[in-house]
């Protein structure tokens, strides 16, 4: 086995991106603690903390790397390598099905919030459209990502922008929050 646990991306970008994630998970946790008395809002901002606390975690050490490496060595070892592009085709399909049910779900438990929510859920289906196309890992998905038109690469793009959206959805929670109290005084 060729993977090790150290530092998946030591780059400039790869350091923002996970101070990005700690960052956004940081106040999506200052919204779970302000919405205590709201459940569904304490919930909500309390799986997106653990959510991107999970993903800056695996940024930097590249746990998909070591899946892969795995995966690829039960395959080798089971005889079925030649046929990894099905099982990937299927995983692929599998980790877009637990995006669309997350989605689903959110959707039926906010379902009279959901506009209060829409900029974290919007952010949260770009976040997992990029978790999906890294999952594939095929060479010219690959290479879509690596694209980088104007100095910025496509999964800068992606992976910044839906953390970005999530925590310009938290700023706008935490001003309605702070809003709220003040019409209560």
């Amino acid at each position: 086995m060729t993977w090790r646990p150290q530092i998946g991306d030591p780059s400039i970008m790869g350091w923002i991106t996970v101070a990005f994630y700690f960052s956004t998970a940081l106040i999506s946790a200052f919204c779970a603690v302000h919405n205590k008395n709201d459940r569904t809002g304490f919930r909500f901002w309390g799986l997106f903390a653990l959510f991107l606390l999970l993903l800056g975690i695996n940024k930097q050490l590249d746990l998909q790397s070591f899946f892969t490496e795995v995966g690829r060595i039960i395959a080798r070892e089971e005889g079925w390598y030649g046929k990894r592009r099905t099982v990937q085709f299927v995983f692929v399909i599998f980790v877009f099905c637990i995006g669309l049910t997350a989605v689903g779900t959110a959707w039926w438990l906010l379902k009279n919030d959901w506009s209060r929510f829409i900029l974290p859920l919007t952010g949260f289906l770009l976040l997992i459209t990029f978790i999906v196309i890294r999952a594939a890992s095929f060479h010219h998905v690959d290479l879509f990502l690596k694209w980088n038109p104007a100095g910025v690469r496509m999964n800068w793009l992606f992976e910044l922008g839906g953390t970005g959206i999530v925590f310009g959805g938290a700023l706008v929670e935490m001003m309605r929050r702070g809003n709220h109290r003040k019409g209560a005084k």
